[in-house]
């Protein structure tokens, strides 16, 4: 079989079509995510810890450029477009945020679908409808039991 040929059944394959629509929909899912830990969990963390500001939370590793304004040797944001190397903590600590919120939303999908899976397979089947020779040997016993 020709690599074309082999290459196309497999991208054919409903499971592929499956899974290039979850990476779209999951990457939709991450920035929504995103935004709640942004917008919403952050502002009250620091809420919570007396006004820290995660976002500006860094340790600079480089040096600052010679032109850079002195009152921009903290920002954060001014430090990175100016290309200066750092360890942005609090940046790391909202993408950990983030990815928990994830994992666990993924978590409780998986865990509710695997409930409906399990009702389903509790369900018991349909006694199969008798065949031709099974009704006509049913109207042979009975007739028999009569007499």
């Amino acid at each position: 079989m020709g690599f074309v040929k082999e290459f196309k059944e497999f991208a054919m394959k409903g499971n592929v079509m499956d899974m290039a629509v979850g990476v779209i929909i999951g990457g939709a899912f991450g920035k929504i995510v995103s935004s709640l830990v942004d917008d919403v969990f952050m502002p009250v963390l620091s809420l919570a810890t007396g006004g820290v500001d995660f976002t500006n939370k860094f340790v600079r590793i480089g040096e600052i450029p010679a032109d850079m304004p002195a009152n921009l040797h903290n920002n954060y944001a001014a430090l990175k477009e100016a290309g200066v190397s750092m360890f942005a903590y609090g940046a790391f600590i909202q993408n950990i945020i983030d990815f928990l919120i994830i994992a666990l939303c993924i978590f409780l999908m998986i865990k509710g679908m695997n409930k409906l899976m399990k009702k389903k397979a509790e369900e018991p089947a349909p006694d199969p409808e008798p065949t031709a020779e099974e009704k006509l040997l049913t109207e042979i016993r009975d007739l028999l039991k009569k007499d």
